[in-house]
């Protein structure tokens, strides 16, 4: 559960920044297509078994705790434990994310992707880091990347890995679950 922990941390903090900036407008959860809740998951159950499911359709449960402002195009989910979370992407039926789905408990239906992260990329982010350091950006967010470069790198190393893998869901459909 710990390497998942560093997948999910290093997850968000890479793909905060990823919030692309077009301007389409995000659709409503009317478009969706209902999506059972009995085959569900949460987010820690889907990255325990997220090796041998990559390109495997997934019923993921959750709660919304971010969608990207100026695209809708992706949002985040944290699981049951309230701390670990995934990206997921609009794709599908699912026109965008409305910023009033945050705090939402949502069921999304989609393809588990993943993004490897080899030791060379990591190594050239550390290096995009500290010339932010030493252009003057914010000492406390860069200390944040660091600790997940050295998160990522110290599970390579437990794990005996060439590469990091962060996880990722491209969204066929949702629907909020009804209180």
């Amino acid at each position: 559960m710990k390497k998942f922990m560093y997948l999910a941390v290093a997850a968000l903090a890479l793909n905060l920044a990823a919030c692309g900036n077009s301007s389409k407008k995000s659709e409503s959860a009317a478009d969706t297509v209902a999506v059972s809740s009995a085959q569900a998951k949460y987010v820690e159950d889907i990255l325990d078994s997220a090796e041998s499911n990559v390109g495997k359709e997934v019923t993921l449960k959750g709660f919304i705790t971010h969608t990207c402002k100026h695209s809708g195009r992706r949002c985040f989910v944290v699981g049951k434990d309230q701390q670990t979370s995934i990206r997921v992407e609009a794709k599908g039926e699912i026109g965008g994310f409305n910023r009033e789905l945050i705090g939402s408990e949502v069921i999304i239906k989609g393809v588990l992707r993943e993004n490897k992260l080899s030791k060379e990329y990591i190594d050239q982010m550390e290096e995009a880091v500290n010339e932010k350091k030493a252009g003057g950006e914010s000492a406390e967010s860069c200390e944040s990347e660091m600790q997940n470069i050295t998160a990522m790198r110290r599970w390579m190393k437990e794990n005996n890995k060439d590469s990091y893998s962060v996880y990722y869901i491209d969204g066929m459909n949702y629907e909020v679950v009804e209180e």
